[in-house]
């Protein structure tokens, strides 16, 4: 039983990057704003669309089209010029250091392809920069003979922060979130009215299907809260959980025969996205973090050290959320106003090393591959495509015998780095880009420091040299970089070897420990109003009674003698 010990130092540390680790960047000089958002007899009791009055002290806290905020100081975060930003050459670091080369796909194998869908299904709820404004581009040039695309590489800038008063700006940069930064489904639901109104069936609070169950689509792309960067991953994630928000209606309806259609859907969202945000604590997390005190310590952020059998029997501890759990305790935003972090951006870049290059479909009726799929076949259009081919079982039935790729170097879906996109300055054309050599520059662009200076400021020594960061790349980084402390953040975190049991670094994991449980802590609709009187009794219950198997089985039924044997839903399914 040494767990406590552990589980005690990681308290610690917890509280000390609560102290250190939380800057608000709203404090930046500021233009005058518009009105704020307008008040009504709702926000107390719901969501807004766009996140507004969840603080109700605060209504802009967390709102979509605020900023984002920090994990380091501000002083550390200045924007490079351009020649710093292209040194070395981020396509250089794509190429030589992230590329999966032809036979080298490095598999998590204690994982399945559905976790590298969830986890993107999870990071369109939580932030999004905007579209970069194509007559601001940052040219990067090509030294490689297997680039395919334009010389050099256009990379639009990040979009500005029109919010900003100091012009010419002075200070270290901000940007805007996009989408509300609260947990909240936004990927389903969007993040202002109109978005939301479009996705509405409008009839019993739900969401719109088709007439076979199936997202409408709109220039072959499902409609639903937020659809960029689209793939059959993303497809399985956001048909069952609009399913699963029609259920909620349904039963909802039962209980209460004369509530209205707003409020049916008000409540199935609130129900919904806390399974949703449970479904990541307490199963995808676990599954990649397996380390026993951190598992420990995930149980204990939502069931609290009462566990669950008390929690969902007895219940919660409120008035302390170590022995409660989170969900009913008191709201705490410690050290600045809540906000998600570019930092937490950055250390989120997980789901192009996830993906496969080339996977197959399995039958779940006899358990036989089907011809191997190229990824492109499964992005942007081809989701729905396959979809329809194949059915939603065998995807989900194929993902779940399908292992995602490891988060290391050389381990980057080669099929991204020369993915072939609608170009916005030709209707109708298409353009080649590279995505690993875009994160690279978004780091750079954005002030995020790199990977030595990051770990010193989240209270972890530097690395000394390439041998101590990566023996097996040692050569390949100093050839790149020249030396330790220029090295990208992205590529420190995909060299550095993880702890035992954990499926990314320790440095990423100091980020994770900080903002995954703020993220629950600051959001009143899962601390002091996680309660029957808005969510209902019977809402409080399904969250409790509900996994993802569940969800799988209420909606896909066919699958279930595949899930007989499936101890983790993310792990890896047998055959």
């Amino acid at each position: 039983m040494i767990w406590p010990l552990g589980f005690l130092n990681l308290a610690v540390l917890r509280g000390v990057l609560r102290e250190q680790n939380l800057y608000d960047t709203s404090l930046l000089p500021s233009a005058p704003g518009a009105a704020g958002p307008a008040a009504g007899p709702d926000v107390v009791r719901w969501r807004t669309a766009d996140g507004s009055f969840n603080d109700l002290r605060d209504p802009n806290m967390g709102r979509a089209g605020t900023r984002f905020g920090r994990n380091v100081p501000v002083a550390y975060t200045y924007q490079p010029d351009d020649r710093t930003l292209l040194d070395p050459n981020p396509r250089r670091v794509s190429h030589e250091l992230l590329r999966r080369r032809p036979g080298t796909f490095t598999p998590a194998t204690s994982q399945n392809l559905l976790s590298a869908a969830w986890i993107q299904f999870q990071i369109h709820d939580w932030f999004d920069h905007g579209d970069a404004p194509e007559d601001d581009a940052i040219l990067v040039p090509v030294e490689d003979g297997d680039w395919i695309g334009e010389r050099p590489i256009r990379v639009g800038r990040t979009a500005p922060d029109r919010t900003r008063a100091d012009a010419p700006r002075v200070g270290p940069p901000t940007f805007i979130n996009h989408v509300t930064h609260w947990w909240d489904a936004s990927q389903l639901y969007g993040s202002d009215l109109v978005t939301q109104q479009r996705v509405r069936d409008g009839r019993h609070g739900k969401l719109c299907l088709d007439g076979h169950r199936r997202l409408p689509l709109d220039r072959g792309i499902e409609v639903t809260g937020f659809n960029k960067n689209w793939w059959l991953g993303l497809s399985i994630f956001h048909h069952l959980f609009t399913y699963e928000h029609n259920a909620i209606c349904d039963r909802l309806r039962t209980e209460y025969p004369y509530w209205n259609d707003e409020r049916l859907f008000q409540t199935a969202r609130l129900i919904n996205a806390a399974l949703i945000t449970k479904i990541h604590e307490v199963e995808w997390v676990p599954t990649i973090l397996r380390h026993p005190t951190v598992q420990k310590g995930l149980a204990v952020n939502w069931w609290g050290l009462f566990g669950e059998r008390i929690a969902r029997n007895v219940g919660r501890f409120r008035a302390w959320d170590l022995l409660g759990g989170v969900p009913g305790s008191a709201t705490n935003h410690h050290a600045a106003p809540f906000a998600i972090t570019e930092e937490f951006v950055s250390v989120y870049r997980m789901h192009a090393f996830m993906m496969p290059d080339r996977f197959c479909m399995y039958s779940l009726a006899d358990g036989q591959p089907s011809d191997g799929l190229e990824l492109p076949h499964v992005l942007g259009p081809g989701a729905a495509r396959m979809m329809d081919k194949v059915g939603m079982e065998d995807v989900v039935y194929s993902f779940g015998r399908t292992h995602p790729g490891a988060l290391t170097l050389g381990n980057y879906a080669s099929a991204l780095q020369q993915l072939q996109v609608p170009d916005p300055r030709k209707r109708g054309a298409m353009r080649v880009i590279d995505l690993a050599t875009i994160d690279i520059l978004r780091d750079r662009e954005r002030g995020v420091p790199r990977y030595n200076q990051f770990r010193e400021l989240l209270h972890l020594p530097p690395v000394r040299d390439f041998e101590a960061l990566n023996p097996q790349w040692a050569a390949q980084l100093q050839s790149v970089y020249g030396t330790v402390d220029r090295v990208d953040l992205m590529v420190g975190l995909f060299a550095e070897t993880p702890p035992e049991g954990f499926g990314f670094s320790d440095t990423t994991f100091r980020i994770f420990l900080l903002m995954n449980p703020r993220r629950l802590k600051s959001d009143r609709f899962y601390t002091v109003d996680y309660r029957p009187e808005i969510y209902t009794r019977m809402g409080l219950d399904w969250i409790d009674s509900n996994d993802l198997r569940s969800v799988m089985l209420r909606h896909l039924p066919k699958l279930e003698p595949a899930l007989a044997k499936v101890e983790k839903i993310f792990g890896p399914w047998p055959a």
